[in-house]
């Protein structure tokens, strides 16, 4: 029989019908996601295993228990390749301007040079890294932006370390919106996070916009006062939920954490009746109903972005590139394993006893005692053609499973087969790389959007100056300057290019180098101007800062040699004429 106690914390937990319509949707549309949880659980497995014992192969009846790192290789290769594309050098990021005033190159540099430090401080490289491993093994990588201010103390003095806008990644875990949408930019989304109430607490001290978080505090420890005396049991009677992450309800409210789901698009209210448009609700403890506001970005949408890496039609998750190599992962421990305990078998083969025989010592020299002609020893067959073949296999095995995920092999430096010019293994690389570069790419096209909302985050936060450092390219020297609301102001967007920037150089570089090793370099050499081919190189090498190639600079350059040289010359007969002239003074003295 319930208690009174427990009628009331039924009752505590029952949240409005604002709060229920967001704990609902993300209750079933996290529970739609358990077959596809489960895949990704299998694929990390496999991703992070040392053995067979921990994956799906734990059952092959074999003594041998290798797993062969396949996947975590492709892993690993693509995101070292991705990160290597994205950010090519320090020159990844550009300005693209949509009016004249915004195409003046102080204003491109003052654009580029602020979003170049806030990502440089901020770690935005770091997330970009942790990104790709999402886009990689969950085939879906999910960010949005916020503005931060930190501090630091020096000599009990408050100093500014970081002001400016980052970009935080959001776990494939974590959020859940309608996979048959059109777009992920026309669908609503809920996120959920875990924070501390000493997180909480700081938040609403040191942050007046936050002020609303202190109806989650206060309902907190409402709680705590009312039903602090209820045992485990009790909860069980009383539970509507299950805390994603704990163990029971009861366990989450004995914690110190406070799960937040945040709801961002259109809303029915079913107090009123009305369609909210561009809303943002956040809900505490799947009961406490903190605020709904108007999405605060200038267009009134959400800023959660979206890249996935194989799409697919009418579903909004995507496929990763190792989602369909775990079965052959599975075949290639399969055959190792068994090469291996083939290997054992044809090298210690079983041994067939016909009679009675004395129990002896299979090693070398051994002695074999038989009692009567009818009892014989002997080593069974022994062949290791069985094992040349799984080789063979597991090698084709371990190259098409690169082949599939994109990751062709001279991206890991491996050259194929047979003899080729320069010009061939380029042209070959190239086309090799074409899904490599397209997937790469389609990962850009998102960060364009990543940074933008970063740039948009910034104007509508910055009520104060910054200063950023800047480095001049040209003469390495660092440069500060101070950075105000209006100095970001321009329309235009912000674009890194790194990845469509390495693919197009290396493929102008190729197609330039074969015209030039062919017999029209004669025909085209006395309308190629040196100037800007000199230009071109120093662009696709990236040798800008050095200046290596300078209009006519080696003319220059040999001039002023060929002066110094007429000047010690002269200074040479100088010497000797005045040598002579001393000896003759000598000789007249003498």
């Amino acid at each position: 029989m319930p208690t009174d106690k427990v009628l009331n914390l039924k009752t505590f937990l029952n949240p409005d019908e604002t709060a229920a319509f967001v704990v609902n949707s993300w209750t079933k549309y996290s529970q739609n996601m358990a077959d596809k949880r489960a895949e990704w659980a299998e694929l990390d497995k496999y991703i992070f295993a040392t053995d067979t014992t921990t994956t799906t192969n734990q059952a092959l009846d074999w003594t041998h228990t290798v797993t062969i790192p396949k996947l975590t290789n492709i892993r690993d290769n693509l995101h070292s390749n991705y990160l290597s594309s994205l950010f090519p050098n320090d020159k990844w990021l550009s300005w693209l301007a949509h009016s004249q005033d915004a195409a003046k190159a102080d204003v491109a540099k003052t654009m580029t040079s602020y979003m170049e430090n806030k990502t440089r401080e901020g770690g935005f490289r770091t997330t970009v890294s942790r990104l790709l491993y999402d886009y990689i093994d969950k085939g879906v990588a999910f960010t949005m932006p916020s503005f931060e201010v930190r501090y630091k103390v020096n000599d009990d003095e408050r100093v500014t370390d970081f002001i400016g806008p980052k970009t935080n990644r959001i776990s494939a875990y974590d959020i859940v919106f309608d996979p048959t949408a059109a777009a992920f930019e026309n669908t609503w989304k809920i996120i959920r996070s875990i924070k501390t109430v000493g997180e909480v607490t700081k938040m609403v001290q040191t942050h007046p916009d936050q002020a609303f978080w202190q109806t989650a505090l206060d309902r907190r420890m409402e709680f705590e006062n009312r039903f602090s005396g209820l045992g485990i049991d009790d909860w069980e009677k009383a539970s509507q939920y299950q805390m994603d992450g704990f163990g029971s309800l009861f366990e989450y409210y004995d914690s110190n954490s406070i799960e937040i789901l945040e709801f961002y698009g259109d809303f029915y209210n079913p107090e009123t009746g009305e369609v909210e448009t561009d809303r943002m609700i956040t809900v505490a403890d799947r009961t406490t109903f903190i605020r709904n506001e108007k999405i605060n970005t200038y267009n009134g949408k959400d800023q959660i972005r979206m890249v996935g890496w194989r799409l697919r039609p009418d579903n909004l998750w995507a496929m990763g590139p190792l989602d369909n190599l775990v079965g052959m992962q599975y075949r290639l421990d399969h055959l190792e394993n068994m090469k291996a305990n083939a290997v054992d078998l044809a090298v210690l083969a079983p041994t067939k006893i016909i009679g009675d025989v004395e129990e002896f010592e299979y090693a070398p020299l051994a002695e074999i005692h038989i009692d009567s002609k009818d009892s014989d020893v002997a080593t069974l067959e022994r062949s290791l053609s069985g094992v040349f073949a799984a080789k063979d296999e597991v090698a084709e095995l371990e190259a098409r499973m690169e082949l599939y995920a994109g990751a062709p092999r001279e991206a890991m430096g491996i050259r194929t087969a047979g003899e080729k010019t320069a010009f061939e293994v380029q042209a070959l690389q190239n086309a090799a790389g074409r899904i490599f570069q397209e997937k790469i790419i389609q990962f850009e096209l998102f960060l364009e959007q990543v940074l933008n909302d970063m740039l948009e985050t910034a104007h509508r936060h910055l009520d104060v100056s910054d200063v950023i450092r800047i480095i001049d390219n040209d003469i390495g020297v660092a440069q500060f300057k101070n950075i105000t609301k209006e100095d970001i102001t321009a329309d235009g967007i912000l674009r890194p290019v790194g990845a469509r920037h390495f693919a197009q150089q290396a493929q102008e570089l190729q197609n330039l180098t074969g015209i030039f090793a062919s017999p029209m370099a004669q025909v085209l050499a006395p309308h190629t101007s040196g100037i800007a081919l000199a230009r071109f190189v120093e662009d696709v090498i990236d040798l800008k800062g050095y200046r290596i190639f300078v209009p006519n600079i080696a003319v220059d350059e040999q001039q002023n040699t060929q002066s110094i040289v007429n000047q010690a010359q002269e200074d040479n007969i100088v010497a000797e004429g005045t040598s002579e002239e001393q000896l003759n003074e000598d000789i007249q003295e003498v």
